[in-house]
């Protein structure tokens, strides 16, 4: 089993507290079965992200609106699980749902699964988000250095020259100095 798939088993069972919807939820094959818990009155949190995950790493594309919704969840555990099946869906319009959630200043507080999502897709909006956001966070005593740190690496991973000015401006921030000479460093053409 996948290790992600495992450790989303082992949580939302602890969660549905032995109900009997929750072994035929994760025992089902039928993906109508799972998309009816998605589209369906009063079901639970948990069965509602069992069923999103599983149709997402079906590729599934049912799961998309819910999968987005938990990606920007106060729940750390729910974001990582989301971007995990959102980056295995296939959907187009995953780049850009990353990308308004990474740069929404009102959900700032969940914007690091949104933002790592960016870098492994390589999504085309990932470069502009990830700069709209680290430029954001470089205000003095921003709360969000773990959201600016992600932000950082991602640049670095990305390689893209359109981020020098903003990881430059990283270097005067201590929390964030060290892992901004590394990204600088993994853009070709640095002075």
């Amino acid at each position: 089993m996948d290790e992600e798939l495992q450790a989303l088993t082992e949580r939302l069972r602890a969660e549905a507290e032995g109900a009997p919807a929750y072994e035929r939820l994760m025992a089902t094959e039928n993906p109508d079965d799972l998309g009816a818990v998605l589209t369906g009155p009063g079901q639970p949190l948990w069965a509602r992200e069992a069923a999103a995950f599983r149709l997402g790493l079906a590729g599934d594309r049912r799961a998309f609106e819910a999968l987005v919704l938990l990606l920007n969840h106060r729940d750390p555990q729910r974001g990582a699980s989301a971007a995990y099946a959102l980056a295995r869906l296939g959907d187009p319009r995953t780049g850009r749902a990353a990308a308004a959630l990474a740069t929404n200043e009102l959900r700032v507080a969940y914007a690091l699964h949104p933002v790592r999502l960016l870098v492994e897709l390589r999504a085309v909006e990932a470069v502009p988000a990830l700069i709209t956001t680290l430029r954001r966070r470089l205000r003095p005593h921003d709360p969000y250095r773990t959201v600016a740190l992600a932000c950082v690496e991602g640049l670095g991973t990305l390689g893209d020259a359109r981020a020098r000015p903003v990881l430059d401006e990283a270097l005067a921030h201590p929390a964030l100095a060290e892992a901004a000479v590394h990204a600088l460093a993994r853009i070709p053409g640095r002075y």
